[in-house]
């Protein structure tokens, strides 16, 4: 931890009052709430931060964030015993950004573990002086038993990216420890091998349709169609930091397998009074609830996140999507249970 930057620092700065937004919805992720507020980082800082993890990654100059994807390549998932691809939801992430008074900058992290990796990773994580925020599952009915972890950290951003280098040294998760994964294996449904499976999200399903009921446009990576959505209402700040979609405040939703029979998982991120409304919104279009639960500490407003998944015709699992998205930004006026 920055000595200089105290938990009681954060806490103070976190105090800030939640600020609503005028901005109106944009594709992939939405805009931050106060644009350029964050210091960027530097040309040197990522370099530094891609040289300690071994691997290119995106810079998101509107939100002064830095991500590099930590996909699992090297598992073979299935639910219900059916292949899924990777990026139906079993690819992790790092990123960096500053914080809002440039004096620091914190890392956010979701790693995509097997159940014995876990608590060797936390205490990998503890030795190289990051935190975690949040353990649980995002899946019912995979196999192999995958649990994600969010770890924290605060500093340089060269010194938190060779922190959490050291702290996946020993683990599949580094990229260095990773398979290689070639163009057209990352096509493939389940990663199988017949002619079929070489389709990509574009071929598997109506692109239009499905932007159309979500009102959002989505991202193809390999057989799957995914939406990301920031929240653009409010202003979330963890420790000092201004947190966006690109750093993981944020709604999606993945497609895989075809339009007329799909697979959807997905994350909603929401305040405490919107949990329930979107309960009942996502059980009405007969998507399974899989987990609620936080993967940040110290943030202001308090955000929560859940996880569900669906099977079925592609249109028919977007309208899930869309109606949970409806019950988000939301007045405290509106007809939300209260406390």
């Amino acid at each position: 931890m920055n000595a200089q930057f105290s938990r009681r620092d954060w806490l103070k700065t976190t105090a800030l009052a939640t600020t609503p937004l005028l901005l109106g919805p944009v594709t992939a992720f939405a805009k931050p709430a106060t644009p350029g507020k964050t210091p960027p980082l530097s040309a040197a800082d990522i370099a530094a931060i891609e040289a300690a993890m071994g691997k290119k990654g995106t810079y998101v100059e509107a939100q002064a964030t830095h991500t590099t994807p930590l996909p699992r390549n090297d598992l073979k998932i299935t639910i219900k015993g059916e292949p899924v691809p990777t990026a139906l939801g079993f690819g992790g992430w790092v990123a960096i950004k500053h914080t809002l008074d440039g004096k620091s900058a914190m890392l956010m992290s979701d790693t995509v573990l097997l159940q014995e990796e876990v608590n060797p990773l936390i205490s990998a994580a503890h030795a190289n002086g990051l935190e975690v925020g949040a353990l649980h599952n995002h899946f019912f009915y995979e196999e192999p038993r995958i649990f994600y972890m969010h770890i924290h950290g605060m500093g340089s951003p060269a010194e938190l990216a060779r922190k959490y280098a050291a702290t996946l040294k020993n683990s599949k998760l580094l990229p260095a420890n990773q398979p290689q994964s070639s163009s057209t294996t990352a096509a493939q449904p389940g990663n199988n091998t017949t002619p079929a499976a070489a389709q990509t999200g574009k071929e598997l399903f109506d692109l239009a349709v499905l932007d159309q009921i979500v009102k959002y446009q989505g991202t193809v990576n390999g057989s799957t169609y995914k939406y990301t959505v920031g929240r653009a209402d409010l202003q979330s700040v963890m420790m000092g930091t201004e947190m966006t979609a690109a750093i993981g405040l944020n709604s999606w939703a993945a497609f895989a397998g075809k339009q007329a029979d799909a697979h959807i998982a997905g994350d909603i991120a929401m305040l405490e009074r919107e949990v329930n409304p979107v309960i009942k919104a996502l059980r009405a279009n007969n998507l399974e609830v899989v987990a609620v639960h936080n993967h940040m500490l110290f943030d202001q407003p308090r955000m929560m996140f859940l996880h569900y998944y669906g099977r079925g015709p592609a249109a028919q699992l977007a309208q899930g999507f869309r109606a949970a998205l409806n019950e988000l930004g939301k007045k405290e006026g509106s007809p939300h249970m209260q406390h």
